[in-house]
C-alpha cells in the first residue's frame, strides 16, 4: 500500500510502460497504466507487475470507473497524472492525417480528468509539434485552462540526450503542480559519455549477428533480414557513419526516389556512428530504409534489444508481440531514464512545496 503523502501515479497512455519503469525508479508508486492497445498487456503487465493495467479507451473510460479500479480521490496532492498520448497527428514523420486524427484530441479527454480530480502534479511528454504546430490550438487550450484552474507549469522542447539517453530524441515536455507558484522542468546536462559505443556493440553483451538472425529468448537480438539489394547497399556504406550517397552512382542500387536528390532524407540507409548519440529510435528503428538504423559496423539495421537498449530499457525488460508489435512498443515509449529524471524533479518539487507550508 501506498503510505500516506507518498507520491502516487495514474499513467494514462502508458504502452509498454516506460514512463511507469521510469517512474518506479525515482519512488513514486504507479498506481494503474491505461491504454487502450492490447498488444501492450503483457509487455506492461510483466515488467510493471505491482501496476494496475487498464485496458480502454479513455473516451470510454469514466471518472467513476477510474475511482473503482484506482481507490483515487479528488484534491488529493501526493498525486500525478501522466499524459504522453499518441502522437501521430502532431509529429513530423510521414503519416496519414486522416488515419491519424484519433490522435489529435486526446489532450482535452486527458484534461477531462484533471478538471475533475485536480492531482497534484501533471506530466505531459509528447512531440515538438505539440507546441510548434501553428495551425492547431489543442495545446494553448490545455494551458489556458491549466491556468484557470490554478496551476503552475513549466514546459518546452527539450532534447533526451541531456537527460540520460544516448539518443538525440526532442520531445515536448510539461510539469504543472498546484501545490506551488512555481515548478520547473527538470535541468539537463551535457554528457559526452551519452554515445553508441557506450550502450551497445560486442563490448555491450551484443553478439554480432546477421542479417534475418533471430533471438527466441527474452533478450531479443533479433534483427529484420535485408533483402539482396539491400544487403549490397549496407556492404557499400561506410562503417561509423556512411550514408547512402556512398552508392549514389551505382545503378543497380540507387532508389529511384533519391535519383539526383542527394539533399533530402540523407539519413535513410544511413550507418551510425559509434562516437555520437543514435538518432530518435522511432517506431520503424529495426528498418534500413526508415532512418539512419545500420549498425555502425555489422551489415544490418539494429536488432530489437539494442533499439530498447539506446531507449534505456534494461536489458531484463521483456518485450511480447511480434516484431512490429515490440519495435512499435520500444519506439513509442518515453525512455525510461527520462522517465526516471521527470519522476526525481517531481519528487523534489513536492518535498519544496510541503516544506514552504
Amino acid at each position: 500500500m501506498n503510505k500516506k503523502g507518498e507520491l502516487k501515479a495514474i499513467d494514462f497512455f502508458c504502452g509498454a510502460g516506460g514512463m511507469t519503469f521510469g517512474l518506479t525508479q525515482a519512488g513514486i508508486k504507479v498506481l494503474a497504466g491505461i491504454d487502450n492497445d492490447p498488444s501492450c498487456k503483457e509487455t506492461y503487465s510483466l515488467n510493471n507487475p505491482s501496476t494496475l493495467f487498464i485496458e480502454i479507451d479513455i473516451h470510454k473510460l469514466s471518472l467513476k470507473k477510474l475511482v473503482s479500479l484506482t481507490a483515487i480521490k479528488k484534491n488529493d496532492d501526493p498525486l500525478v497524472f501522466i499524459g504522453c498520448s499518441p502522437c501521430q497527428y502532431w509529429t513530423k514523420i510521414r503519416t496519414t492525417k486522416k488515419k491519424a486524427i484519433k490522435s489529435k484530441n486526446l489532450l482535452t479527454e486527458f484534461q477531462r480528468f484533471v478538471k475533475h480530480f485536480r492531482p497534484g502534479f501533471i506530466i505531459i511528454e509528447n512531440v515538438p509539434g505539440l507546441l510548434t504546430n501553428k495551425t492547431e490550438n489543442e495545446l494553448a487550450q490545455f494551458l489556458r485552462f491549466l491556468k484557470e484552474e490554478g496551476y503552475a507549469y513549466d514546459h518546452g522542447i527539450i532534447n533526451a540526450n541531456h537527460y540520460g539517453v544516448p539518443q538525440n530524441r526532442r520531445r515536448y515536455l510539461l510539469v504543472a503542480t498546484r501545490l506551488s507558484n512555481k515548478i520547473k522542468l527538470p535541468k539537463g546536462e551535457h554528457n559526452l559519455g551519452l554515445v553508441v559505443e557506450n550502450f551497445i556493440g560486442i563490448h555491450n553483451g551484443f553478439p554480432k549477428v546477421n542479417a534475418g538472425y533471430k533471438d527466441s529468448t527474452d533478450f531479443l537480438h533479433t534483427v529484420a533480414r535485408l533483402s539482396e539489394n539491400n544487403l549490397k547497399r549496407i556492404k557499400k556504406t561506410p562503417k561509423n557513419g556512411g550514408t547512402r550517397l556512398s552508392w549514389k552512382g551505382d545503378s543497380s542500387l540507387q532508389i529511384d526516389a533519391y535519383r539526383n536528390k542527394d539533399h533530402i532524407f540523407r539519413d535513410v540507409y544511413g550507418r551510425m556512428r559509434w562516437d555520437r548519440p543514435a538518432p530518435t529510435i522511432t517506431t520503424r528503428f529495426n528498418s534500413l530504409s526508415n532512418g539512419r538504423f545500420g549498425h555502425p559496423e555489422e551489415n544490418r539495421a539494429l536488432s530489437l534489444r539494442e533499439g530498447a537498449t539506446l531507449q534505456t530499457f534494461p536489458k531484463t525488460y521483456k518485450f511480447r508481440g511480434n516484431e512490429a508489435i515490440k519495435a512499435r512498443q520500444i519506439g513509442n515509449a518515453v525512455p525510461p531514464e527520462l522517465a526516471k529524471k521527470i519522476g526525481v524533479n517531481i519528487k523534489r518539487s513536492y518535498r519544496d512545496a510541503n516544506i514552504s507550508r
